[in-house]
């Protein structure tokens, strides 16, 4: 309870600060939104040349297109200061949070939350409804519940991979491009289903970066291509992913040395 209290303490001040800008903060916020649309019209030029994808309609891309943009947008609003974390190591800021009797992983959220990109929330989640109005799915309370889990792991995955290159900035500060082809370069993948690439790329965003576990199984079911129930619960799988990104931060952080700041 005292994490959350403070946690909503650090919002509150990052809010504050970008609104002390507020014309910088407006044309910033508009210029994320032109941004969301520009992806959301590549699908829609695709579209135009070819009546489907796959066998996939443009609604059911423009579903799956939703839930991975809304999960990313969640961790560049709220978990910026974790993929910014390298920023703390050269800057020597990390030796003073080490200071504090707080969770290293809770301050680095806080030192960084970009509101300006909240834009990108709402236009998923207008999105997100206006793609299940056209497809008119049954929604019964398990694909309702499978919807929320997919949004859910969407959030949780690119969290994961934020976390696993804040764990790699301990080895080396430099480098850290690696870490965009899973973020943006995953995020662009994974908004459409896995099942229109190679076998072997659906291989390992099965079992490497679960991806499939969001964007291609629990989706076949939400949208009536399968019947297998269980797949309504595949994208729970997708939160034992933080094991692993914690285990390595942690391991990380025991070999940190101190720049002396």
């Amino acid at each position: 309870m005292d994490s959350l209290k403070l946690y909503l303490k650090y919002i509150a001040i990052n809010l504050k600060s970008e609104l002390e800008y507020k014309t910088s903060f407006l044309l910033t916020f508009i210029n994320q939104s032109i941004t969301f649309f520009t992806n959301y019209f590549v699908i829609l030029s695709l579209f135009t040349k070819f009546s489907s994808l796959n066998e996939y309609t443009v609604y059911q891309i423009l579903l799956i297109f939703s839930i991975i943009q809304f999960g990313y947008s969640m961790n560049e609003v709220f978990a910026r200061g974790i993929d910014h974390f390298s920023h703390l190591i050269i800057k020597g800021d990390l030796d003073r949070l080490l200071t504090r009797p707080r969770s290293l992983i809770l301050q680095a959220l806080g030192c960084e939350i970009d509101f300006t990109k909240t834009t990108k929330i709402i236009q998923s989640v207008i999105l997100l409804i206006y793609s299940l109005i056209k497809l008119h799915l049954n929604l019964t309370p398990l694909k309702v519940f499978t919807l929320f889990f997919m949004l859910l792991a969407s959030s949780v995955i690119f969290f994961n991979i934020f976390l696993m290159g804040a764990a790699f900035c301990f080895i080396t500060t430099q480098g850290l491009e690696v870490v965009n082809v899973f973020t943006d370069g995953g995020r662009d993948m994974a908004q459409y289903p896995m099942n229109i690439y190679n076998k072997y790329f659906k291989f390992f965003f099965t079992f490497f970066i679960p991806f499939s576990l969001i964007n291609y199984y629990p989706f076949q079911y939400l949208i009536g291509k399968s019947n297998y129930s269980l797949f309504a619960f595949l994208p729970l799988l997708v939160l034992l992913y933080l094991l692993p990104a914690i285990y390595l931060f942690n391991r990380g952080l025991h070999k940190y040395t101190s720049t002396g700041s």
